[in-house]
């Protein structure tokens, strides 16, 4: 993944999706009728403000550029998050 690449693998990831939903296709030329087609593959619904990965163990600057460069990738529009330090 990019973000790894980019870390050079330092800190630890986190990936905070899965998926858990199955999705079925059937058959081309097949009639109506006859049941749900056979599980095709399997996926996870992303709503917006879901985050996606977490990382620690490296500096912002380089994690911010792993996001970014990550980002660039998915299929939906992304940004970076950061948790305050202060308690």
């Amino acid at each position: 993944m990019a973000i790894q690449r980019h870390a050079k693998r330092a800190g630890k990831l986190y990936i905070r999706i899965f998926p858990d939903q199955p999705f079925t296709k059937k058959p081309l030329e097949t009639r109506m009728g006859t049941g749900k087609g056979a599980v095709e593959g399997w996926r996870a619904q992303i709503l917006p403000g879901r985050i996606l990965y977490e990382m620690e163990g490296v500096e912002e600057s380089v994690a911010r550029e792993a996001f970014r460069l990550a980002g660039h990738k998915l299929p939906v529009a992304t940004r970076f998050v950061m948790r305050s330090q202060q308690l």
